[in-house]
């Protein structure tokens, strides 16, 4: 599957920081160096609707990894996954009369189309579900064989007690576990099964549903084999980052961790991050609940994806907000403000202000730090609290190349 077309990086004058995160498995701070390539993984999109802004807030959580990476003199090799085969996909495309396939073709291409307009930089592997259902296969048989594979009538399931490290990329207790396990796709009442959490890997064939051969008969992946198959496949074990949204800490990053563990023998992950969750009109944004607010809806509203990007940087990535159309217009008129200070050319002085950027960016990607830093020398340069100062002369010329490289903003 092909990902979207890359913005051009300006190459820096200035290598940043290494890069440091917060760390679910440990909730505490890790220096995210990698040796060699940095290697990242971040869970896409299952695509039966339009990007939202939630979504929009966990991949730009990446990409400014992503960034704050290439900034300290590392090359990236970026994986992610589109869910193009799953129940919501399948429910969605019966309800509104779609070919699934259609269904899942159209809005991944939306989806290619908001990412690029955002300037998130796109995954070196951008990788289907179904194009890796033979990866899945291969992991299904690898687990079989290591004895943490059992069936129940058409279905297969992984056993989460073949993990002894089971739990420790979430650190839930057992109730918690249960909860969020029925609540977020799983099936803690289905009789027998050895656990309640134990997850699916191969659902068998179901009338009207698409399926595909298999040693097993013939059935479909479950959600979390098939990311586990395809990082596993694409980055190898003990990658640098598996991120995602922090809905997605349990069950499926734990089950992913899981899958690929007991056959690997070493850790699925060196750190785990998650990005928060964001809101609108007082809920979680999410599709069951209809309170979204596209990416496509507002770049058909003329809006500057700039300005959506902005109005993401706003916020740490680990934090839970509210999307108001108040930060929005704010955002816009931030941009406005900042266009009209480089476009002097003369400003303020520009090297501290790049210092602080990239340092910021490398604190665990405090994209709210970076961007004040950039409101402070757009009031100096404009003097809008005095007397203007334009002692740089070449301070637009040196900001932004590490606006576009770092931050992601073209201004």
């Amino acid at each position: 599957m092909r990902a979207w077309t890359s913005a051009e990086i300006p190459t820096l004058a200035v290598t940043g920081p290494e890069v440091s995160l917060h760390d679910t498995a440990t909730q505490g701070r890790v220096t995210a160096t990698p040796t060699g390539t940095a290697r990242l993984y971040v869970c896409g999109i299952t695509p039966y609707d339009a990007t939202h802004i939630g979504h929009a807030n966990t991949y730009l959580a990446f990409d400014l990894l992503n960034r704050a990476w290439r900034t300290a003199g590392h090359p990236v090799r970026y994986v992610q996954n589109v869910t193009d085969v799953d129940d919501p996909l399948l429910e969605r495309a019966d309800k509104v009369g779609v070919d699934w396939v259609e269904l899942a073709e159209r809005e991944t291409e939306l989806f290619r189309q908001d990412m690029e307009a955002l300037r998130i930089l796109p995954p070196a592997e951008y990788v289907g579900a179904v194009e890796s259902i033979p990866l899945v296969i291969d992991l299904i048989q690898r687990l079989d064989a290591a004895g943490a594979i059992y069936r129940v009538e058409d279905d297969l399931y992984y056993a989460v007690s073949a993990d002894p490290a089971f739990g420790r990329e979430s650190n839930y207790d057992r109730e918690t576990m249960l909860r969020f396990f029925g609540e977020r796709g799983g099936d803690p009442d289905r009789a027998g099964k050895k656990d309640p959490l134990d997850p699916v890997v191969w659902l068998g064939e179901r009338p009207g549903e698409p399926s595909w051969e298999s040693p097993f008969g013939p059935g479909r992946p479950g959600w979390h084999i098939e990311c586990a198959a395809i990082a596993l496949e694409h980055l190898g074990g003990a990658f640098d980052v598996q991120g995602g949204g922090s809905d997605l800490v349990f069950p499926h990053h734990e089950m992913c961790a899981g899958h690929t563990q007991v056959v690997s023998g070493e850790p699925f992950a060196r750190v785990y991050s998650h990005a928060g969750m964001v809101a609108y009109g007082g809920e979680k944004m999410s599709k069951s609940l209809g309170n979204l607010v596209f990416v496509s809806a507002l770049r058909n509203s003329d809006i500057d994806p700039m300005a959506v990007r902005l109005t993401l940087m706003r916020h740490h990535y680990r934090t839970d907000w509210e999307w108001t159309d108040d930060q929005l217009w704010q955002a816009v008129d931030d941009l406005a403000t900042w266009r009209r200070a480089l476009s002097l050319g003369a400003g303020a002085a520009a090297g501290p202000v790049v210092t602080e950027v990239l340092a910021a960016l490398a604190d665990d990607l405090d994209a709210p730090r970076a961007t004040a830093a950039v409101d402070a020398w757009a009031a100096a340069t404009l003097g809008t609290d005095g007397l203007a100062d334009t002692s740089d002369p070449d301070a637009a010329a040196t900001l932004l190349p590490v606006l576009d490289a770092a931050l992601g903003l073209t201004v």
